[in-house]
């Protein structure tokens, strides 16, 4: 039996693989079993500053040693970043993207010294034409930021934004979801170091692969927001969401990297096999 049901598992290659990240991706796997849908493998690696070549090859080494298996060939990000261009070009031609110059200490500041403080997000607008000139002049380094106030004026609104929520959000959300992008404020969709960000990547590359169910973990529910309104300024469709619960430590704290969590080469060195893992995580 198949069925039209797509997901993907979709990791950076910043570090190794730990608990949490098998967990999220065996998640998604029996979900496209159960479905008789499609599982893929997406490498996300726009971040050429953090990615490593050796982080790549031990994704596919660790998942195989978890018994999964993916379609191939595997898009890898860093090769579409023409696709990621087009994207961007886009959604300048329509007016909703702006350059911002002020840096992230600037931007921080300017957060604490609001109303609400901490718990301000980030609303800007575009230079006027003579100070923006006079900036890329002086070769100043910029963001392209999506404004808010543009979106919501080509969009006749931003309140009639949804999206449909399976699992379960941090805070219990489920079902039908209204997307609220202003709590991301002005994000940025591409910056000159790293190139496009994660929001527009991703929403791109679901669209081209064809997914329709988006399965991680619920510390990415925020972002569906904001991705939300990039798919109605682009024309994309909307997956189902379906995030899940996070994998917790003995210390009560999330896997990951920065934290040195216990990797899944270091459970293969101490003698652990996948079948013990599998079991351990609930897959048995």
């Amino acid at each position: 039996m198949t069925s039209d049901f797509v997901t993907r598992f979709a990791p950076s290659p910043t570090g190794r693989l730990h608990r949490g990240h098998a967990f999220s991706a065996l998640t998604a796997h029996r979900a496209a079993q159960a479905a008789g849908g499609r599982f893929l493998l997406r490498i996300e690696d726009i971040d050429q500053t953090r990615c490593r070549p050796e982080f790549e090859a031990a994704i596919f080494e660790d998942l195989s040693w978890l018994g999964l298996s993916w379609e191939t060939p595997v898009r890898r990000q860093s090769d579409h970043m023409d696709d990621f261009a087009a994207a961007l070009r886009r959604l300048r031609e329509t007016g909703v993207l702006y350059r911002c110059f002020r840096t992230r200490k600037e931007i921080a500041q300017a957060i604490e010294s609001a109303p609400h403080g901490a718990l301000e997000a980030w609303r800007g607008a575009p230079l006027s034409a003579e100070a923006e000139a006079a900036r890329l002049a002086a070769g100043d380094a910029y963001a392209w930021r999506l404004s808010l106030s543009a979106a919501a004026e080509m969009l006749g609104g931003l309140d009639h934004l949804t999206f449909i929520e399976e699992g379960e959000g941090p805070g219990g959300e489920h079902g039908v979801i209204r997307a609220r992008p202003e709590i991301g404020g002005d994000v940025v969709l591409a910056r000159k170091d790293v190139g496009v960000a994660y929001h527009l990547a991703v929403v791109v590359d679901d669209a081209l692969q064809s997914v329709t169910h988006v399965i991680r973990g619920c510390d990415l529910f925020e972002a569906a927001h904001v991705q939300r309104l990039l798919q109605a300024l682009l024309g994309l469709p909307t997956p189902v969401y379906r995030h899940h619960g996070l994998l917790l430590g003995p210390d009560g704290k999330r896997f990951a990297k920065r934290d040195r969590a216990e990797t899944l080469a270091d459970l293969r060195a101490r003698g652990v096999t996948a079948q013990a893992l599998r079991k351990e995580l609930g897959f048995d």
